[in-house]
């Protein structure tokens, strides 16, 4: 059975380096692509068109959300996952609005980020638990 083959992009190094070995542990995926820049995301999806795209939020000076929406209409067929720090229900709705099936904030990352890409495997989508309760007021949001 083929291995699931994933590109990750986020600006910050550390966060890169632990979803590598986090991931590299698990027989089903393949990670074909680490990415500190934005820019580089779609040309690359476009060159190695992985299954799954990890995708942050805020990197510098380019817009997960936006690089997500440039995926959709170039006609990606691969399922966006974010890992973002925002645990906002807007940034929520933009980011499943932009074409996303999962998000996962990285508070949870090790809780959340494998059943978040089993879920869209399946064609499901993933939010992490605490933002469904969340319902947008600021007391309900995670320190």
């Amino acid at each position: 059975m083929p291995r699931t083959t994933l590109l990750l992009a986020d600006d910050n190094s550390e966060v890169l380096e632990h979803v590598s070995k986090m991931l590299g542990k698990e027989d089903d995926y393949k990670i074909v692509a680490t990415l500190s820049n934005g820019a580089a995301v779609v040309p690359e999806y476009l060159r190695l068109r992985p299954d799954v795209i990890l995708l942050d939020i805020s990197m510098g000076a380019w817009s997960g959300i936006e690089i997500a929406r440039q995926l959709r209409d170039s006609g990606s067929g691969a399922k966006i996952i974010f890992l973002t720090v925002h645990e906002d229900s807007d940034y929520v709705s933009a980011a499943m609005g932009a074409g996303a099936s999962a998000y996962v904030v990285k508070s949870r990352l090790n809780v959340d980020l494998l059943c978040a890409i089993r879920a869209v495997l399946f064609n499901k989508f993933f939010v992490s638990p605490t933002l469904l309760h969340a319902g947008g007021e600021e007391g309900d949001h995670l320190e």
